[in-house]
Parts: C-alpha cells; sequence; structure tokens
C-alpha cells in the first residue's frame, strides 16, 4: 500500500487536548497527536518543548491532567508501563532501558517469558523465540550473550526485538540514532521500513533534518508545550519547520545589556575531550554574557564540566585572568575564580536535606571558619547577603532547601557560587524547570551581575533565552564548534539551522 492510500486510513493511536502540568510548569497545554499505521510520525521541537513529556504520557509513566488517549477509536487510560505494553505501545529511547547483567533473550522477554507447565521460565523456548525475532530484524547476536557485552547500535535491536515481542502496534524512537555510527544509522532506517510494513504506527522523536525528511510521512511541530503545527512531511520542507519551532519575538521580555565589556578574563584554545568535545575555543570579557546553544548531545554540558575539572581533556590551553587554568578538580577551578551552576541542581547543585545557610556556605567555609570552628554568625551574614541580592523567598535561612520551589532552590545554587567571588560563572540551564515569574528574576539577576563585570557564560536550549540574554552565541553541533553569532545579527532560524545542521540556501 502506498503512503498516498495509507493517509486515508484512520490513525491507531490519537491523543485529544493533553494538557499535563508540574510544580509551576506546564509543560502540554492541549496538545494534540496522531499516529498512522503503517507511518512514521516525526515529533519536532527544540529542547523542553514538551516532547518527552508526551512520551512519558505515551508509555504510561505519566498521566494527563486534561485531555483523552484513544487506540482504535477507543479511549484507553495508561496508569502505568505495563497498561502501556498491554495496549501495545513500547519505547525505544536515545538510552536503552535494558538491563546490562541480563542475557539478550532475558532482556527481550522480560516481564512476559514463555513457561513451562509448571510455571517456571521455559529458557529453551525464550532462547528459540528471541533468535527468531532477532532474525526478524536481520540481527546476528547471540540470544545467551550478556547485554554488557555488547555495543549501542546492538543494545538498540535487542529493544526493537522487545517491541516486536510484545507484539507493539506503536513504537515510540526517541532519538535513536544519537549514539550510531553512519553504518549503524542506514541498518536502523531498514528496520524502520520493516515495521512499516508491518503495519506498525510509529513516532519518531529527532533534531536531525535530514533523517526526518527521509523516513517521516508526517510530521508534528511542538513548541512551549503547544501543538505548532503538523500535516504530510511532502507538503513541508525545513524552512517551514524551523518557523514553525521557533516563531515567538523576544524582544522586550529580557533585560538590557549595557553593551560595555572589560578586559578579557577567559581564553580559551584547541579544548578537546576524547569522545565528547572536540576543538573548542572562544574568548570571555568582563561583564560579557557569552551563550552556548545546541542540540541533544552537542556536548555543550560536557565541555563546560570539563573546564570545572569534573573531567579530564586530552588536549587545549585555559587561562583565566592571564593565569593558566590547572583544574584537576572542581576544587581547583574554584580556587582559581571559575564556579559552575549545574543543570540538575537537585542532583548535583544543592545538598536538599541541609538549610538554606549550610548550602550557601559550603564552598566558602575554609573562609568562614576559625581554629576548625565554623564561625555561625559570619555564615549567616554571607548567606543573608548573597540570597538578598536575588530575592530568595523562604521562611528562614534554616529552612531545608528541598522544601523550595525550583526557582528558589536555583537561586540557593547561584548564591553558593556568588559568594566565592568569581571571575567567571557558568550557568547551564539556569532557568530550566522553573516558573516564569523565577526566570525573570534569574534573569534580572544575571544581567546584574554582568554589568557589575562578573564574566558569565550561559548554557541554554530555550532558543528565546539564548538570544535574550546573549552578548554573543557560540552554537554547537555534535561535539563540534559550528557557529558563532554577534547578538545584533542572531535569529533563531541561524541557530537552528547551525545546530541542525542545515545549509544555508543560496
Amino acid at each position: 500500500m502506498s503512503p498516498d492510500e495509507r493517509t486515508a486510513e484512520c490513525p491507531l493511536l490519537t491523543l485529544d487536548g493533553v494538557t499535563k502540568t508540574f510544580p509551576g510548569v506546564r509543560a502540554l497545554s492541549s496538545v494534540s497527536l496522531a499516529l498512522y499505521p503503517g507511518q512514521v510520525t516525526a515529533l519536532v521541537g527544540e529542547n523542553g518543548a514538551g516532547k518527552s513529556t508526551l512520551v512519558k504520557i505515551l508509555t504510561g509513566i505519566h498521566r494527563p491532567d486534561e485531555g483523552r488517549l484513544s487506540i482504535d477509536g477507543q479511549a484507553r487510560t495508561l496508569g502505568s508501563p505495563h497498561d502501556a505494553a498491554r495496549a501495545g505501545i513500547t519505547a525505544i529511547h536515545q538510552e536503552t532501558v535494558l538491563f546490562d547483567d541480563l542475557s539478550v533473550a532475558e532482556n527481550i522477554f522480560i516481564g512476559h517469558a514463555p513457561r513451562t507447565r509448571f510455571g517456571l521460565i521455559d529458557t529453551r523456548a525464550m532462547h528459540r523465540e528471541a533468535a527468531r525475532l532477532l532474525r526478524r530484524i536481520g540481527a546476528s547476536l547471540d540470544p545467551a550473550a550478556r547485554l554488557r557485552d555488547l555495543g549501542i547500535a546492538s543494545k538498540h535491536l535487542v529493544a526493537i526485538a522487545r517491541a516486536l515481542s510484545i507484539d507493539a502496534r506503536v513504537v515510540v524512537m526517541d532519538e535513536p540514532t544519537a549514539a550510531l555510527s553512519h553504518k549503524e544509522i542506514e541498518e536502523l532506517y531498514e528496520l524502520v521500513e520493516t515495521l512499516k510494513a508491518d503495519g506498525k504506527a510509529i513516532l519518531f522523536i529527532s533534531h536531525k533534518f535530514d533523517e526526518i525528511f527521509r523516513i517521516a510521512d508526517r510530521y508534528t511541530v511542538f513548541r512551549d508545550g503547544e501543538m505548532a503545527g503538523s500535516g504530510l512531511i511532502t507538503d513541508t520542507d525545513s524552512d517551514a519547520l524551523v518557523r514553525l519551532m521557533v516563531g515567538r519575538s523576544v524582544e522586550g521580555i529580557f533585560p538590557a545589556g549595557s553593551g560595555r565589556f572589560g578586559e578579557t578574563v577567559m581564553e580559551v584554545r584547541g579544548y578537546s575531550h576524547p569522545t565528547e568535545f572536540d576543538s573548542i575555543g572562544f574568548s570571555l570579557r568582563r561583564g560579557e554574557i557569552l551563550g552556548f546553544y545546541g542540540l541533544v548531545g552537542a556536548g555543550r554540558s560536557e565541555c563546560m564540566q570539563s573546564l570545572f575539572g569534573v573531567s579530564r581533556p586530552s588536549a587545549g590551553h585555559v587561562e583565566i585572568d592571564g593565569r593558566e587554568l590547572r583544574a584537576r578538580s572542581p576544587a581547583d577551578a574554584i580556587a582559581q575564580g571559575l564556579v559552575y551552576v549545574p543543570e540538575d541542581r537537585g542532583g548535583q547543585g544543592a545538598i536538599t536535606g541541609l538549610p538554606i545557610v549550610g548550602n550557601v556556605s559550603l564552598p566558602s567555609l575554609g573562609g568562614l571558619s576559625r581554629r576548625g570552628f565554623v564561625a555561625m554568625a559570619a555564615e549567616f551574614a554571607l548567606a543573608r547577603e548573597y540570597t538578598a541580592r536575588l530575592d530568595l523567598r523562604a521562611s528562614a535561612l534554616d529552612q531545608p532547601v528541598g522544601t523550595l520551589s525550583g526557582g528558589n532552590q536555583q537561586k540557593v545554587v547561584i548564591a553558593k557560587w556568588l559568594a566565592t567571588r568569581p571571575l567567571v560563572i557558568i550557568l547551564d540551564e539556569p532557568t530550566k524547570g522553573i516558573d516564569i515569574g523565577s526566570k525573570a528574576a534569574v534573569h534580572a539577576f544575571m544581567r546584574e551581575l554582568a554589568d557589575d563585570g562578573l564574566a558569565v557564560i550561559m548554557v541554554s536550549s530555550e532558543i528565546p533565552e539564548v538570544l535574550g540574554m546573549s552578548d554573543r552565541v557560540i552554537v554547537m553541533r555534535e561535539g563540534r564548534q559550528v557557529a558563532e553569532f554577534d547578538r545584533d545579527v542572531a535569529s533563531p532560524e541561524a541557530l537552528v539551522r547551525a545546530a541542525a545542521g542545515i545549509a544555508v540556501a543560496a
């Protein structure tokens, strides 16, 4: 059956008016989606557009606050991943959700292994059926092999075989090619065609436009948790998709900078890592906000963490204030004037069980101690000074950080590092997951820091934030620095094109 004939069919799965809200954040707002048998629907959008939340709803991890999910026209409630599997929905993620200590066959049939008449797992039948499924997708894998001994591409094949083992009718592929070689990607395309021929409805999530136009039959674009557009892939082009992804104005939303910069405070040349990034180079001036933009897997955070001493580079030279930065650990970086506010503030940025005062003072305890004892008056004075500057909303400085809102937790993490009086501060996704009011407060304070002479590096996946806050923008793609724009020439389209590897038309 041709794609044109299939477009007349009814969708296998539909979402109508689906809304999902988390504390302080509306992740999805009345979105709709239709998946058709024997077709690939590409889901496109910036980081943070709501794609991951949608996948979790489809796979039963989250339940929508509003809206309806239907399969074959019948409303369904997916209260758990088990419910989703029973409904014929499975997902193949960028990072496969499998078990390294189990065999290939055990991973394929976990939760639904064939049984003997005594109720025990029938290992022979399981291996035999696993071998049949692997042959069906052209995978020459030993069903008895341990998963930990396989490469990433082979693990993807196991995940696809698992999808076939539960007779999934809907297959969600979330950035499946991110860690694959060119040959492995081509093999994945062939598997997608096999799944289409079997009548599977496929949701394909990718930032790579060449992939989308190669294998997709339809597209849906999300922007800021809302559906921005959908249709047949033959009726659109990369320019139209980019406009749907970024169709917003950023003027008048962000605080204006002074435009006055001091001397260069940081120089990075030929900075490389064996696996994450290569030949990164830039300069940073006092009073400047340098933005880093890129899509999933671009290597931005990995580069910043390496500069902070979390991982060791393989090559490169870094100077802070004219002196070579030798950061063998975060403590070295802090001592030399470089601090890093991580994206995962709960897991890496703050100790949520400690009070505000304990978190803010933690990196500065050496200067607050006398004969091995912390001077509590000085500790509270330090915390009071920096939380006041950030307009932290809390009942008291001894309130546990874990009881604060996401925005106020972010302020605690920023206050902690500002209290060390750094020369350069790296802010990795500084407003991720916080509400609009808190975002505005963080943006205003970032601009105030820069105007006071601090040099700021901001990593962000939100194009309005990158354009609104940055004095210059560096774009990374697949571990490489691919473009640099001054504030007055940067545009949403230019950033997305560079990040997605879309050539500018002559």
